[in-house]
């Protein structure tokens, strides 16, 4: 894959590129080209769970451990949030909550609760399994807990502040920082030559030689390269700062709503109807926030960049209304965000994609689902490998080859 001379243009984000021990600034080039921002997408606004137990099997292991090790390089623990946790699946009722009580912040049972009822609260609590600090869930909501993970095997990252960080890192270590859409990879004769782009701030055309390009656009990598069997799911999520500080749980709820369950909101007077039981994931996060989302649609087709996604407020309430159920400190909390992005997942395979393409000098990373943040620097070491070496040398990747669905 290299030129006779050892140089090398290659086009691709990754922060492993310039850790490998091939690499020289002074002979490697390589450009980082985002559309619009970099993390504006999924990778700003996940979840950031990391998980043992996470999927595929074959890079999780890997991935899990370099995340441990690029915050104890790089002080994660204070510039992107990394901390280990305990993740559960929650089974819980949820209640009806009046618009008096969203805007006052009256809680529907308090102080005026007795020590004897909460002794009592406490014995149901415990024969449901609940652990003693998870202490956010409303008492009377819960039903049951069952133990998905332990800080031994799960941990959490804040993906916006975690995906700045390793671009900020690359840039140090020599790699450019482009904005701007590509319009075409140059790949005749089998091999890459080229990429076209439209700059961002002056919509003018750029080419870039290149010797190697990885394409890394999760939803967007269609767009990039038409034959990918990647497709997009758009998935709305919220950030809450908890009326008091929440403990450092992620939970996979299960919540059965009741007949008159309506909105808390103000700005939405006519209640919309709601399934029976949902499902949406609530993350606790440092500095007392919590991150929920909620179920993925396909009503709104992926648009051309992550600044152009539509976020449904609607969709976002339901997500708020949904935790408030079963939480008082979420629902008397402060809503710090509402949101939106697109996930990417292969139609032919389980993926993530990652490697080589049948054209020379052409890499795939794409099709990560939702563990994208929880599989990134295993991807990204992989990739590495793939063009300094050659091959991949720290995990058997050989299932996530995209040469068996192109």
């Amino acid at each position: 894959m290299s030129t006779s001379s050892g140089e090398r243009e290659i086009v691709i984000i990754a922060y492993f590129l310039t850790r490998h021990p091939s690499y020289d600034p002074s002979k490697h080039k390589i450009t980082l080209l985002e559309a619009s921002k970099v993390a504006g997408g999924a990778s700003g606004k996940a979840g950031g769970l990391l998980g043992l137990w996470a999927y595929p099997s074959s890079i999780v292991p890997l991935s899990y451990r370099l995340h441990a090790e690029l915050a104890a390089a790089h002080d994660g623990e204070t510039k992107w949030g990394y901390r280990k946790i305990h993740c559960g699946q929650l089974t819980a009722k949820g209640r009806a909550i009046s618009q008096e009580a969203a805007q006052t912040g009256s809680h529907s049972n308090g102080e005026s609760v007795s020590l004897q009822k909460r002794d009592k609260v406490a014995r149901t609590l415990a024969a449901a399994g609940i652990p003693k600090d998870l202490n956010w869930v409303a008492e009377e909501s819960v039903r049951s807990y069952y133990e998905m993970g332990t800080p031994d095997n799960t941990a959490q990252v804040h993906p916006y502040q975690f995906t700045t960080s390793m671009a900020q890192l690359a840039e140090e270590k020599g790699v450019k920082i482009v904005l701007g859409s590509v319009i075409n990879i140059d790949k005749s004769s089998g091999a890459v030559k080229s990429v076209t782009y439209k700059d961002k701030k002056t919509s003018e055309s750029h080419t870039i030689p290149a010797t190697d390009v990885v394409i890394s656009a999760g939803p967007w990598t269609r767009s990039v390269y038409p034959p990918a069997p990647i497709s997009a799911l758009r998935a709305h999520s919220v950030t809450i700062q908890p009326s008091n500080p929440i403990s450092a749980y992620a939970l996979f709820t299960e919540i059965s709503l009741p007949s008159n369950f309506g909105r808390t909101d103000t700005f939405v007077k006519a209640k919309r109807p709601h399934a029976k039981q949902v499902t949406p994931e609530i993350y606790a996060r440092p500095n007392n926030e919590a991150y929920a989302c909620g179920e993925g649609d396909t009503m709104v087709p992926l648009p051309k960049t992550t600044e152009d996604v539509e976020t449904d407020d609607s969709r976002c309430q339901d997500i708020i209304d949904y935790v408030s159920s079963i939480s008082d400190e979420l629902r008397d909390g402060e809503v710090t965000a509402r949101q939106a992005c697109y996930l990417p997942n292969v139609q032919a395979a389980s993926g993530p994609l990652i490697g080589e393409t049948g054209v020379k000098g052409l890499l795939m990373a794409a099709g990560h689902t939702c563990w994208g943040i929880q599989n990134g620097p295993g991807t990204g070491k992989l990739i590495s490998e793939f063009v300094f070496d050659g091959k991949a040398k720290s995990a058997n990747v050989g299932s996530l080859d995209p040469r068996k669905v192109l």
